[in-house]
C-alpha cells in the first residue's frame, strides 16, 4: 500500500543566494571556521613581468597529472594598469557622476546610499561596470596557449556556477577581484555577474604572520573607533558610535599619538579596529605615491607607522595582536603599485591582524557610514564571518538600495575572521 517517506533536506542551493547569509550555531559554526577555502588562486612572478596562476580546491577537478596551472601570456605591468583603469572608471562614472540639477552642478551618486531614485541609470552603469569587470578578467585569463585555453575553462566554470564559493586568490598583485565579473549577458544580469556578488572573496598574499598568544574570554568584544571629529555627524557616523558604545568596550581616538602609543604595547587587547578618517595617498620621492590616514590632526598613518612601532616588540611569541580592522577611508582597500612596497593592510596583517576590510576608490562618505554601520552590527553579533558579510553587504545594498558601490570593498585575509569572545 502507499507509505510517506520522510524527506530530509541536507543541502539548499538557492540559500548561497539569499540576502543574509545564513546563522550558524553550536558545533556547525566551531567546525566550518578556519575550513580551507572551496577556490584557491595563486597568481605569482615567474620572471621580471610574467605570470604564472595555479588553482585547487573542492570547486576544481585536479587533473590526472598535476593541480590545473598555466604561465599566462598577459603582462604583469599590463595587468597592474588595467586593474588601476578599472577602478578609476568607478570613480569617474559612478563616484563622480555629474548631473546640473536647478542649476547647480552636483554628484547625486554620492550624495546618499540609497540610489533607488535612479534605478534606471544604476542599471546602465552597473551593467558598464560589469562589462569593464570582465574586460579586466578576459584580460586575465585570456591567452592562447594550450595550457592558458584549459585552466580558463576550468576556473570560469567555477566562477560561474550556481553554487557560492569561498574563494582565495594569493597573489602578488593586488588586483580588484570582487569588481572583476563573469559576462552580464550570459550570467543573470550585470548584478549578479560580479565575483564580489556571486562569491565570499580574500585577497592574501602578505608576509608570514608573527604568531600571538590565546587572550582569554571576555563578557564584550574590545573595540576603538578612530576617526576625524569632522566626520562625527556624516551620515550614520553617530549610529555607529552608538552601536559600538552598546555593544563593546570602545576607546575613542581622534590623534594620531594615542594610536601609535597603544600600537606599541606587546598586548593590544583589541578584537576590533574601525577607522573612520581620511584616506589619500602621497608623494614619497619614488614613482609610486603610497597610502596615508589622518585623524583630527595633520600626522599621517601609513605601513611604517606600524611597522616601526610593532617590530620594537622583543618577545612577539607573548605579543597579542588581533583585530579585525575596518578602514573605512577612501583607498584603504587599495593596495601599493608595486608588491615591492608596504601598504597599511598588509603591515597590519604582518603583524597578527586577523583580517583587513577597505574600500579600493574614493567612497562617498554617507555610503561610507552605512556600509559601516551595516558591517559592524553583523560582525559584532559574532554570528558570521567576514567573508560571509562582506558578500551579504553587497546583495543587500544591490537589491535594497541598488548601489553597487559595496563591490569597492576589498578583504584582505579575513575570509573566516570571527568574532569569538571565548578566544
Amino acid at each position: 500500500m502507499p507509505q510517506d517517506l520522510t524527506v530530509d533536506i541536507r543541502h539548499n542551493p538557492s540559500l548561497d543566494y539569499t540576502v543574509l547569509p545564513r546563522q550558524r550555531t553550536g558545533s556547525e559554526s566551531s567546525q566550518s571556521h578556519g575550513e580551507p577555502p572551496d577556490l584557491n588562486v595563486v597568481l605569482r612572478h615567474n620572471g621580471e613581468d610574467e605570470l604564472g596562476i595555479l588553482i585547487w580546491g573542492q570547486a576544481v577537478s585536479p587533473l590526472r597529472t598535476r593541480s590545473p596551472r598555466a604561465s599566462l601570456t598577459v603582462p604583469a605591468s599590463t595587468l597592474v594598469q588595467k586593474a588601476a583603469r578599472l577602478r578609476s572608471i568607478w570613480r569617474d562614472r559612478v563616484v563622480r557622476h555629474a548631473q546640473t540639477i536647478d542649476g547647480e552642478d552636483r554628484f547625486p551618486l554620492a550624495e546618499t546610499a540609497n540610489l533607488s531614485a535612479h534605478a534606471e541609470l544604476m542599471d546602465r552603469l552597473t551593467g558598464e561596470m560589469a562589462e569593464e569587470g570582465a574586460y579586466l578578467l578576459d584580460c586575465l585569463l585570456g591567452g592562447d596557449s594550450h595550457e592558458e585555453r584549459s585552466l580558463r575553462a576550468v576556473f570560469m566554470a567555477a566562477l560561474s556556477g550556481e553554487r557560492s564559493l569561498r574563494i582565495s586568490f594569493d597573489s602578488e598583485l593586488y588586483l580588484p577581484w570582487p569588481m572583476l565579473s563573469l559576462d552580464p549577458t550570459e550570467h543573470g544580469g550585470p548584478w549578479r555577474s560580479f565575483l564580489g556578488y556571486r562569491h565570499q572573496i580574500e585577497q592574501t598574499g602578505g608576509p608570514w604572520p608573527i604568531p600571538d598568544f590565546g587572550w582569554g574570554s571576555r563578557a564584550q568584544a574590545i573595540t576603538s573607533l578612530n576617526t576625524d571629529t569632522q566626520l562625527d555627524a556624516v551620515g550614520r557616523a553617530p549610529d555607529v558610535r552608538k552601536l559600538l558604545e552598546e555593544r563593546s568596550r570602545l576607546t575613542v581616538r581622534t590623534e594620531a599619538a594615542p594610536l601609535l602609543e597603544a600600537l606599541s604595547g606587546p598586548e593590544f587587547d583589541e578584537d576590533l579596529m574601525y577607522f573612520w578618517c581620511h584616506g589619500h595617498f602621497v608623494d614619497n620621492g619614488s614613482p609610486h605615491p603610497h597610502l596615508v590616514l589622518r585623524l583630527s590632526d595633520e600626522q599621517h598613518i601609513d605601513a611604517d607607522s606600524v611597522e616601526l612601532r610593532r617590530s620594537r616588540i622583543k618577545s612577539p611569541t607573548r605579543a597579542r595582536f588581533k583585530p579585525f580592522v575596518l578602514l573605512n577611508a577612501c583607498h584603504a582597500g587599495q593596495a601599493a603599485a608595486a608588491p615591492q612596497l608596504e601598504h597599511l593592510g598588509r603591515a597590519l596583517i604582518k603583524f597578527g591582524a586577523d583580517g583587513v576590510l577597505g574600500p579600493q576608490i574614493e567612497i562617498p562618505q554617507d555610503f561610507a557610514s552605512e556600509y559601516a554601520y551595516e558591517f559592524l552590527h553583523l560582525y559584532l553579533a559574532g554570528e558570521h564571518t567576514a567573508g560571509e558579510i562582506s558578500r551579504a553587504l553587497v546583495r543587500r545594498f544591490a537589491k535594497d538600495f541598488h548601489n553597487p558601490l559595496a563591490l569597492t570593498y576589498s578583504l584582505h585575509c579575513g575570509l573566516d575572521s570571527k568574532l569569538d569572545l571565548s578566544s
